[in-house]
């Protein structure tokens, strides 16, 4: 019997977890849609819906038409997200700033507060005080989401540890070896998760493009570091949950430029805005990186390559080079159909492109295949974002939303 009722409670939420999986990448939609894109029956539809809808976890929503757009006939009734039945707290923190946003339970954006990381910022106050300081902030100015906040999510850049708890390793100063998401969860009282915003380009990019969505790609973060996050045929691929690729601290030259991890020839060395700054005025390899390098003073680098200095554009040859060399060695072990650039490096990809498909020329799998689609994507905040979002989202409605019996309310 015992065995019966957990088998029941399996279907069930196994069940909820498709409906509330096809409502997060489809948005409001009727329930005979849901029943074709789920393979549920209609009866079954119809009942966990009953009970979605009386735990205030989703609405009834009017369309303005019918789903085949016509508008003769009586309006489809949707079914979507109710918007107060939870919230998120997302914080995407790199070496320039950090990025607060309250989120509620459909992926509307409530409230953002944006912050500047200085190089003494974790000197001044720890990691833990600094994100409940940020959180206590979104509390008081949306007080309606308090009680229905259900996670804190934070991206990173660097290496994670093992167990999730912190990074061993950033370009973020003095962040490292803190166990602040540990320290936040019991501080907080909420569930906090840690995020490689790598693996998140890739995530990412798979919501913001349709197209991409089932395919092959290797997404570039290219800025203040070098990054990448791969998705193979839709599935997100890397070192663990935390993982991702240290794709910007392979070896691309050895005993080459300093890169910022204190390593020697890094492609991030030569591709990252410090590299390239460096390279463009004749700084020696062994000079220790800026800690931060100002846009505008990267956009002038870029200017200055298009109006054909040759300083300027020497720094952006060799980025390129160093990244499709880079993205060569890659392709022995992961074949992608699009390379997608992202990030404030992604606007020099005219200027880097000679170099990226030259090298790329020299790997056999692009002499088989042929090189694969490389475009750009000028905003790397979007793709990490809602990367950051989804996931998120998606954990409250597997682990939380999807575990509630019948006749329980939220």
């Amino acid at each position: 019997m015992t065995r019966n009722v957990s088998d029941s409670d399996s279907v069930r939420r196994l069940n909820r977890g498709l409906i509330l999986a096809a409502l997060r990448s489809g948005g409001p939609q009727s329930r005979t849609a849901l029943a074709g894109v789920t393979g549920l029956s209609h009866a079954s539809i119809t009942a966990i819906m009953q009970d979605l809808l009386t735990q205030r976890v989703v609405e009834e929503l009017t369309s303005s038409g019918r789903p085949d757009g016509r508008m003769r006939g009586r309006p489809a009734t949707l079914v979507g997200f109710r918007r107060a039945a939870a919230y998120v707290a997302l914080f995407e923190l790199d070496v320039n700033r950090l990025r607060a946003s309250l989120v509620d339970y459909s992926g509307v954006l409530v409230d953002r507060i944006e912050t500047s990381v200085t190089p003494t910022t974790f000197q001044e106050t720890t990691p833990t005080a600094f994100f409940n300081d940020h959180l206590d902030n979104l509390r008081r100015r949306t007080p309606k989401a308090t009680q229905a906040l259900r996670r804190i999510a934070i991206s990173v850049q660097g290496i994670l540890d093992r167990e999730g708890c912190g990074v061993k390793w950033s370009p973020i100063a003095h962040l490292a070896g803190a166990s602040f998401v540990t320290d936040l969860a019991q501080q907080s009282g909420l569930q906090v998760t840690l995020h490689k915003r790598g693996r998140l380009l890739a995530e990412g990019t798979r919501w913001l493009d349709p197209n991409l969505h089932d395919a092959s790609v290797a997404t570039v973060f290219i800025g203040s570091t070098v990054a990448m996050g791969l998705s193979l045929r839709g599935q997100i691929t890397g070192r663990g949950e935390g993982g991702a690729t240290e794709f910007g601290h392979m070896n691309h030259a050895p005993n080459g430029a300093l890169c910022r991890c204190g390593m020697r020839g890094c492609i991030e060395a030569y591709a990252a805005d410090y590299g390239v700054l460096r390279t463009s005025y004749s700084v020696p390899e062994t000079t220790h990186p800026a800690p931060a390098v100002p846009a505008q003073q990267y956009e002038s680098l870029v200017q200055r390559a298009e109006a054909g200095d040759r300083a300027a554009t020497h720094g952006f040859n060799l980025a390129g080079r160093a990244i499709g060399f880079g993205l060569s060695r890659m392709l022995a072990m992961f074949d992608p159909s699009h390379i997608l650039l992202v990030g404030p490096g992604a606007r020099a990809l005219p200027l880097m492109r000679g170099e990226i498909e030259a090298a790329l020329a020299t790997s056999l799998v692009c002499s088989i295949n042929g090189i694969p689609l490389i475009s750009a994507h000028l905003d790397e905040k979007e793709p990490i974002f809602r990367g950051l979002l989804m996931k998120t989202l998606s954990s409250v409605d597997e682990t939380d939303i999807a575990a509630l019996a019948s006749n329980v309310s939220i």
